[in-house]
């Protein structure tokens, strides 16, 4: 009786385990159990970039860091500059930290589509062809194509037809220097032909007045002046803004109000003249 018995034992003993472990595995994957990893990244994918930053207290921005004086290190070896500037006033504002990236301004824009980092502030131009892919904020910096020429001479902006202008051959003021009907001497970098014009190896130079008014901030004392369109409109103005990937409106929106802050008391103006001499925004 006690061998019939033995066996019939171990049998009710496995049922009892079966049943206790098929009860632990419905807790598992019932819905008062722990959240999977699938339903936490179903929640996360709804919430804006804005909430993300906000949670994490951290602007990721993507800049080159060796584009002098929009985002470069200093003497000592920090980050600085005129959008680095802009950039962590805007973060401050937002109630984060903005932490940089830098990347070559070839792989910048690869490094936002990658989700690197959140936004771009490195003087990026609002155009149509950035536009089809990219979203902005509304514009931080604005300029328009000056001429610099020596600070004796009488030339206007549309006065350089037979005179020699100092120009990188591939850039637009290259091509507006022609359009100008100037003798073109090819150079490398605006500097370079800044020191053109100064030894009187050429006559003019056209390039972007922000560029202009850092020379001159630089060297204050260079015998040039800065020669500008007798009519400025919106076709010759260029405009700069923070760059984000399409999709992100409710970042943009609270950058957007951030800068109209800095506009309203100032503070835009303030970091502008800082780094140019001139409110550039």
């Amino acid at each position: 009786m006690k061998k019939l018995l033995f066996p019939f034992l171990l049998i009710l003993l496995a049922a009892a385990l079966v049943a206790c472990g098929t009860k632990d595995g419905d807790k598992s994957n019932s819905s008062n159990g722990k959240p999977t990893e699938e339903s936490s990244g179903d929640t996360a994918a709804k919430n804006g970039l804005l909430d993300e930053v906000l949670e994490k207290g951290v602007l990721n921005v993507g800049t080159e860091g060796t584009y002098a004086p929009f985002s470069f290190h200093d003497e000592s070896g920090k980050l600085t500059g005129y959008d680095v500037e802009v950039t962590e006033e805007v973060a401050t504002r937002l109630g984060v930290e903005a932490k940089f990236f830098e990347t070559q301004w070839d792989a910048i824009f690869a490094g936002l589509d990658a989700k690197r980092f959140d936004v771009i502030a490195n003087q990026v131009g609002i155009n149509d062809k950035h536009k089809s892919k990219y979203e902005f904020s509304q514009p931080y910096t604005r300029s328009h194509s000056v001429l610099v020429v020596r600070s004796e001479d009488d030339i206007a902006f549309d006065g350089m037809k037979g005179k020699k202008a100092a120009q990188t051959l591939t850039s637009n003021y290259g091509e507006l220097a022609k359009s100008k009907g100037a003798e073109i001497i090819k150079v490398d970098s605006f500097n370079q032909a800044v020191d053109l014009v100064i030894s009187k190896r050429a006559d003019g130079t056209y390039n972007d007045k922000i560029s202009a008014l850092d020379f001159l901030k630089q060297k204050p004392d260079a015998p040039i002046q800065i020669v500008e369109e007798e009519n400025i409109s919106a076709e010759n103005e260029s405009e700069n803004a923070f760059l984000f990937r399409q999709g992100n409106e409710d970042l943009i929106n609270e950058v957007n109000q951030a800068l109209d802050a800095m506009r309203e008391d100032g503070t835009l103006k303030e970091i502008s003249e800082k780094w140019f001499g001139e409110d550039v925004s």
